[in-house]
């Protein structure tokens, strides 16, 4: 079974065992590197659990709006956005990660499988990596998403 939209917590609190060999896509991972591992320590010690993909999610778009204002000085929205646009998204989330003229973030997805319960190292330790597909693959091509600001 392939579950297109699934968070960790949901997995977490289904079971390992109901859950074994489900295939899920996911952009963000606990466990992936180190990034992942430091960014979700510290966020399991505030939260108590691992954060799902929309959780690290929000918290890289937060970061890079942030720097986004602090390097022009100014948090004028157009202003802001063009600047997020030009500067790559490199940190736990996402690694050359762009944001295009539509809004939408293009960065890597992932491939996982629900780990067999034997497989599992800890509470936490639920997925294993099958495949990588590169973000200008995963995502909808520009000229086909039909925004009005792509011009």
């Amino acid at each position: 079974m392939i579950a297109l939209l699934m968070e960790i917590t949901d997995v977490h609190s289904l079971g390992i065992k109901a859950t074994q060999g489900l295939i899920i896509t996911d952009a963000f991972y606990w466990d992936a590197n180190d990034g992942t591992r430091a960014f979700s320590k510290r966020f399991n010690e505030k939260v108590g659990h691992m954060p799902t993909m929309i959780q690290a999610g929000l918290y890289s778009a937060t970061m890079h709006y942030l720097k986004a204002i602090e390097a022009i000085k100014t948090d004028e929205a157009p202003k802001v956005m063009e600047q997020m646009r030009k500067t790559p998204v490199n940190d736990f989330f996402a690694k050359n990660g762009k944001i295009r003229i539509d809004g939408r973030m293009v960065h890597d997805m992932n491939l996982y499988e629900v780990k067999k319960p034997e497989e599992s190292k800890g509470e936490w330790d639920l997925y294993k990596l099958i495949a990588s597909v590169p973000g200008d693959e995963a995502f909808r091509p520009l000229d086909k998403g039909g925004c009005p600001l792509v011009k």
